[in-house]
Parts: C-alpha cells; sequence; structure tokens
C-alpha cells in the first residue's frame, strides 16, 4: 500500500497537518508514540479558544481525537529510518511504510549524553550519521552509542563498510523489539557506562567508569529515539543546527518533504505549531496532486 501522506510525530502540528491532507482526500498515515513535551504541561493559558487553562495532555487527547474521527490511521510507533526511493520509506520497529509525501513534524531533539570530550571529537571520529560518514570507516573498527532498535538499524548500515561493530549501551540494557533482537547478536556489545573518548586530532580510544578502555576508530551517536536532525542528515536535508530549514509553504529543499513545528526552530508555540502544520498539509495536498496529474 502507498500512502499519499505519512506525517511523522502527532503533536499539534503534526495532527493539525493531518487534518487537511485527509480532508482532501488524501491516504494519510500519522506516525508517533505519546513523547511530546507538550503532554508535561499542566495548564495553558494562551491558546486560542479556551477561557479557562487546559493542560497540554488534553489538548493531544482532543486532537488525536479529531483526527481519528475524520478515519485517519495512527500508528503509535518509533520511526528509525526514513529512505528514498521512487517513493519515501518510512521504517519503523515493525513495519516499512510507503508515501508519495513526508510531513516531519516530531519536534526538535533534546537528547543530551554526559561523556566528555563527545563533542570534541564530532567530525573526527564522532558521527551522527552513518548514510553521511560510513564510507570513511572501511574494515576500521568502530562502535554505536545506543541502546534501541534505532542503534541496531545504525549497525546493519554501517555492515556495508565494516564487520567490526560494537554497540556501546553506555550502561544501559538493551531495549529492543523481537525482529532487532535478533539481528543484535550479528554485533558485540558492550554495555559498560562510558565515561569519556579519547586522542589527539582524531578519536582513538572509548573509556568506560570500570577504569578500562578500548581503542577505537570512530563512534556514531545513535541514542534513544532518531530525531529530526537525525532524519535531516540522512536525507540530505538542510539545518541550522537542530532546526530544519522550511519556506514559506514548509517545504524543506527535498521535493516532496516539509516539516513544521518545533523541527523548524523559530517560535515554540502550539499555536505556531498548528499554523505551520496546515501549511505543511496543504503544501503536501498540492505536492502530490500535482504527482497524479503528471
Amino acid at each position: 500500500m502507498i500512502y499519499d501522506v505519512i506525517i511523522i510525530g502527532k503533536g499539534p502540528a503534526g495532527i493539525s497537518a493531518s487534518l487537511y491532507t485527509a480532508r482532501a482526500n488524501l491516504k494519510t498515515l500519522v506516525i508517533g508514540k505519546n513523547s511530546s513535551a507538550l503532554g508535561k504541561a499542566s495548564k495553558i493559558e494562551n491558546y486560542y479558544g479556551f477561557s479557562e487553562p487546559v493542560s497540554g495532555e488534553f489538548l493531544l487527547q482532543e486532537g488525536e481525537k479529531q483526527a481519528r474521527n475524520l478515519g485517519i490511521e495512527i500508528v503509535p510507533d518509533d520511526v528509525i529510518g526514513i529512505e528514498r526511493n521512487d517513493f519515501y520509506e518510512v521504517i519503523t520497529s515493525g513495519m516499512t511504510y510507503t508515501a508519495k509525501a513526508i510531513i516531519l513534524s516530531t519536534g526538535q531533539p533534546q537528547k543530551k549524553i554526559k561523556i566528555e570530550n563527545l563533542e570534541k571529537f564530532e567530525g573526527n571520529g564522532v558521527s551522527y550519521c552513518t548514510t553521511c560518514d560510513g564510507f570513511f570507516y572501511k574494515g576500521l573498527k568502530v562502535g554505536v552509542l545506543g541502546f534501541t532498535d534505532f542503534a541496531v538499524h545504525e549497525a546493519i548500515e554501517l555492515e556495508a563498510f565494516t564487520k567490526d561493530i560494537t554497540l556501546f549501551t553506555n550502561g544501559m540494557e538493551l531495549q529492543l523489539t523481537e525482529k532487532f533482537a535478533e539481528d543484535a547478536y550479528r554485533f558485540k556489545v558492550n554495555t559498560r557506562p562510558v565515561s569519556k573518548l579519547d586522542g589527539t586530532e582524531y578519536l582513538q580510544s572509548i573509556y568506560f567508569k570500570d577504569g578500562t578502555m578500548e581503542e577505537i576508530d570512530g563512534i556514531f551517536v545513535a541514542y534513544e529515539s532518531a530525531t529530526s536532525a537525525d532524519f535531516a542528515r540522512k536525507l540530505g536535508i538542510m539545518t541550522e543546527g537542530n532546526s530544519i530549514v522550511v519556506d514559506q509553504h514548509q517545504r524543506t529543499n527535498l521535493e516532496g518533504f516539509f516539516a513544521a513545528g518545533d523541527c523548524t526552530g523559530g517560535f515554540k508555540q502550539i499555536s505556531t505549531a498548528v499554523g505551520q502544520g496546515a501549511m505543511a498539509g496543504r503544501g503536501a495536498i498540492e505536492y502530490v496532486r500535482n504527482l497524479k496529474e503528471k
């Protein structure tokens, strides 16, 4: 099955976009888990249409209910990869979905990993993109920093360049679905907490809190869930810092790929996300209709 539009993220931007694409009779799929920062807001007093404060959780629930009432399909899953062939392939822990257009509305990455020198070696042994940098580690010893399906997915991509791959979980137990649990057996797994990375000009070693160390040529960071910036790097989408660059129609530099909400930076407000979601939905409608005409 090919969807007209897949929306990644079910916060205000994603749900807002889905309302427009569904009402335009585009086959729409929304993929996302209940991980929005909005859900932690106990009192919202500046959103249009509510004379009394409401919680973020209430707004999220009502938005999702509104989408389901329009028949929009919502899948509670993590997206771990997006690939572009004839159409877009969206890879989750359990399935791969195909779409003509993508709207990314996953918020902005907040993950911080407290490992000494991690930032120091970014670009000199530390990478966040296997697609971009895997080629430079042909036959070398590399690690993937992470403990979820996302980390295993990245390790699998690295197998095209090297077979010496270790999953470094930084003290966490592997948290994998059945499919990726089977794949994880192909790699070495080190569960010791990491204290620091070291080297001269380039990364050369990884140290653990128990005092041990290993020599290493490269570390690919795939910690917790994939973020909007992770997807952008792999697809060649323009970013400024961790924000995705879009035009006034929420279009990225990649044809058929739109972004809305906090992942685009700017004024982080519910009203902004809802408005950007509407614009992204409208852009996706025009894009898919033009494809059909061709």
